[in-house]
């Protein structure tokens, strides 16, 4: 038997709620969205941040900390957090 690791991209750094109906938003959504594929086998989850209310890519510290908070409270899924908020957000 071959071992393999497994990625999950949880929320990718371009969609938006108009683009996929189904993509996780909040740092909840996002947690339980994680722990389910580390529940489905994924050893890795990459996670953008999202503005709760508009959808829009965020680089909220905060947003990131609950997310991450949560998700380590209930998995060992190693975490590949994104160095940058979404595809046109500047460097500040």
């Amino acid at each position: 038997m071959t071992n393999a690791i497994f990625t999950a991209a949880i929320t990718g750094g371009i969609h938006t709620p108009s683009m996929a109906p189904y993509l996780p938003i909040t740092p909840k959504q996002i947690a339980d969205e994680t722990v389910r594929a580390w529940e489905a086998g994924a050893a890795v989850a990459h996670i953008h941040a999202r503005n709760p209310e508009t959808g829009q890519p965020s680089s909220s510290l905060e947003l990131y900390r609950e997310a991450i908070t949560d998700i380590k409270s209930r998995c060992d899924i190693t975490l590949c957090i994104t160095t940058g908020g979404g595809l046109g957000m500047t460097s500040e």
